[in-house]
Order: C-alpha cells, then structure tokens, then sequence
C-alpha cells in the first residue's frame, strides 16, 4: 500500500507557496488576531500594554526572524527547524527538537476547536449544548484534514482568506475608536475574572508572539525559500505587532477603563462601538481564527514525523505522500487523531508552560545557528544575521533572558499537582527516552542520513 501512493518526484508537480500566503499562514500559526490581547491590557494598562507589545518583538520576535531567515533559506529542508538542528549538533538533539515541538502539541492544538466551540456559543448555543460541542470540535479536526490532505497551496489560500476575515473586524474597531472618544468613559467597572497581573500580562505577550519556526517546516514546498523566508518573517512581525497595537490604542481612546477587559471582551466592545452586527463579525472572527490556526499549524506539525520517518526515526509509513498532492497524509490523520482524543482533557491555557517548552526548542535553533556559522562558514546564505560569529551567537540572548524570566515564573502554574517546570523536566526525560526506545527497535535509525554528512 505505501508503495503506491508514494510516486516518483518527477510524476507529480509540487505545489508551491508564494509570499503573501506564506505571510498569512505565519500570521496564523503565531497570532490569529487580536484575540488574546485583553488580559495584556488589564494586568498591565494601556500604555504598558502597548510598551510590552511593541518592545516584545524587538527583544523576543525579531532575533527569532532572523535566525529563521538565515537558517531557512541556506537550508530549505523538509522539516524545517528539526533538520537544522539535526545537521549541526545530530540525530539526538535532533530528535529532541522535533519531540518537543510535538509534546508542546498535544497541550496546544486541543485548545483551537475549544476556542471555534466557545465562539460558536455565543452565536449559536444550540450547536454547542451537550455532547453537541464534541461533535463540533471533532468537525474542525476532520475539515483542517481534509483541507491539509488537499496539499499545501490549498491550505496556504485559506491562511489568507482567513487573515482577511479575522482581521477585518478589528479594522473596523480601530477607524471607529477614535470618533467614539469618551464614550466608554463611564462604562461600569465590575470586577472581572481575570488575575493576571503586570508579570502575567508580560508572559501573555509573550505567548501571543510565539511560534515564528512552524512555518520553516514547510520550506520545500515554498516558492524560492531562499528569498520569501526572510521577507515573509519580518513582514509578518511588523503585521503582527501592528495588529495588536492599532485596536488596542484605539480603544484606550475611548476611555474604557483596563480593569473592564478580561477574556472575550473584543466582543463586549465591538458591540459597545458597532452595535450588534460588529459584535457577530467579531466573534465570527473568532471561530475563523481558531479554525485557520489549526489548519496552518496541521500543515506545519506533519512535516514532522514526515522528516523523522524519512530519517529512519519513524516508521516509513509516516513519510507516504497523496500521490496527487504530495500532502503526508498519514502523518496528518495519525496526529489529528491524538489531538482529538485530548479534547475531552479540558486544558486549560499554560502560558508559562508553552513559553518554556517552545524557548527550550528555540534555544537548540539559534544553538545551531551559531554551530553552523562556525561549521560551515561557507554553506550558501542569502540572508545572513549580521555581526559574523558574534552576531549569530548574540542575537540569541535577548530571547533567552526572556526565557529564563519565564522559567521563573514557571512554579505559578501547576500540571497535574506539580509546578510547569517539574513537568516539563518530565517531558524532557521522556523524549530522551524516546530516542533510546527508536535507537533500540528502528532498524535505519542508526544509519547515518544523508544530510548530517554533507
């Protein structure tokens, strides 16, 4: 069976992904919106707020866009960030990388069709009454499959029509803001159930500009990656941060004191500027916005185990492609399938948790940056983060002080009666586990690839 759904390189012609769509499934795969920004603005304020996401990033983003740049367009590999970490330090922090990636997974990707249910509640109750919502959830899952196994070009248009839909609401906040001055002044105050406070609202921000790699496991499916990466991850930084300060800025115009917002109330204060036809866009939106970032982070995950199982780290069958769009389907459903099981776990959001396991990952990236500047000095770069082998080894240090702040507040979070960091310790033995267990029952797991040796 694997045989025949794996054609040749020459019988099928890739699809490939420009620029823009490129942009928009970085977009989603770090941000989705505005959404998430409201316990930013009642832990720290407005103008704190604005400060925290203009400084995050310049300190956190940008030296990660870089790395990328460099990394992804000297190495377009399948696998993105796992194949640079493989080639520079081996198979074992290899491994590690694309074994975190996938841990943090597992607690990530069960939280989107959470948020589509959410949504749809506000809207239309009905389809989220009882097991209902299950049911709802399990209905995304299997549209982002269907949408990934149609291949790459289909999923990175429907990045970009859903940047369109999930930004357009938040347009129409920011140009209605500014005439409303005042208006929200009086707006009573209850208190909320939000307790982030100041630290949080940073850790917040943090999370809300995560996840710049995802979109580098897909670099041989992209049109002249040499090129696109680097301009597609600045881009999408300044689009990113843009979208986050401009509706947040408009709204402090308006007087709406921050100890009012708390989760969910984008919609509160689109219906308190547009009425309740900019609400229902707004949280239309939302639904749209969960929906495109688990669709473009399906197409990002699978390149995973594709690339593992390619490098005898898997089983082959996880590397068999739809013999018309290329697309890893087993990979797709095999982890689909785990994310669904995980959707009746009811995870709450673990910010400190996602920030340590991603910086942990983060951290072997720009390890390899510097290895292979040192290394392979005269590997081809298009793109190269300027400084030489210091500036490849400093750009580093910013985002892994900011890692380190989080690892501190790592003890404030509990997983199954332990703190974050005790869990994910845990998480970090059993991937070295994991690899022994490959080492010991996959036969090409210790045969040297191709692409540490040349």
């Amino acid at each position: 069976m694997g045989k025949s759904i794996t054609p040749s390189s020459n019988s099928v012609k890739k699809s490939r992904v420009s620029l823009w769509p490129l942009i928009a499934a970085t977009f989603l795969m770090v941000s989705g919106g505005t959404y998430g920004t409201e316990d930013i603005v009642h832990g720290a304020g407005y103008g704190r707020a604005i400060f925290f996401l203009l400084i995050t990033p310049i300190l956190w983003s940008l030296p990660t866009t870089f790395m990328i740049g460099e990394l992804a367009g000297a190495l377009p590999e399948e696998g993105g960030y796992y194949a640079w970490v493989r080639r520079a330090m081996g198979r074992f922090w290899g491994f590690q990388e694309a074994w975190l990636s996938l841990a943090a997974s597992v607690f990530d990707m069960a939280i989107y069709p959470a948020l589509f249910i959410a949504y749809l509640d506000r809207i239309a109750p009905w389809f989220t009454d009882g097991h209902r919502g299950e049911y709802v959830g399990l209905a995304v899952i299997a549209a982002c499959v269907v949408l990934n196994i149609a291949g790459v070009e289909v999923v990175s248009t429907a990045s970009f029509c859903f940047f369109i839909a999930v930004s357009a609401p938040f347009a129409i906040i920011a140009l209605l803001a500014p005439f409303k001055h005042g208006v929200l002044l009086h707006v009573a105050t209850a208190p909320t159930t939000s307790h982030v406070t100041l630290m949080g609202g940073l850790l917040v921000c943090m999370w809300n500009y995560m996840g710049w790699d995802n979109a580098s496991t897909i670099a041989t499916e992209v049109e002249n990656p040499q090129r696109n990466y680097p301009r597609a991850m600045l881009l999408s930084v300044l689009i990113v941060a843009l979208s986050y300060v401009i509706p947040v800025a408009a709204v402090w115009l308006t007087g709406l004191s921050p100890s009012a917002w708390e989760t969910g109330s984008w919609a509160d204060i689109a219906a308190m500027l547009g009425g309740p036809l900019l609400r229902a866009g707004l949280v239309l939106g939302g639904m749209i916005s969960a929906l495109g970032m688990f669709n473009a982070l399906v197409m990002s995950y699978s390149r995973l185990p594709l690339a593992m199982a390619e490098d005898g780290l898997l089983p082959r069958a996880f590397a068999w492609r739809h013999p018309r769009t290329r697309a890893p389907w087993v990979a797709i459903l095999v982890l689909a399938a785990g994310w669904a099981m995980c959707l009746g776990l009811g995870f709450e959001r673990l910010v400190t948790l996602d920030i340590l396991i991603y910086g942990l990952s983060l951290a072997l990236e720009f390890a390899a940056l510097a290895i292979l500047r040192i290394r392979e000095p005269d590997l081809p770069r298009k793109f190269r983060v300027p400084g030489g082998e210091f500036g490849a080894i400093a750009i580093g240090i910013t985002p892994m002080l900011m890692l380190a702040f989080s690892v501190i507040r790592s003890g404030s979070e509990r997983v199954w009666g332990m703190s974050s960091l005790a869990f994910a310790v845990l998480i970090i033995v059993a991937g070295m586990v994991a690899y022994l267990g490959v080492l010991a029952f996959m036969p090409g797991a210790s045969v040297t690839p191709k692409m540490e040796t040349r």
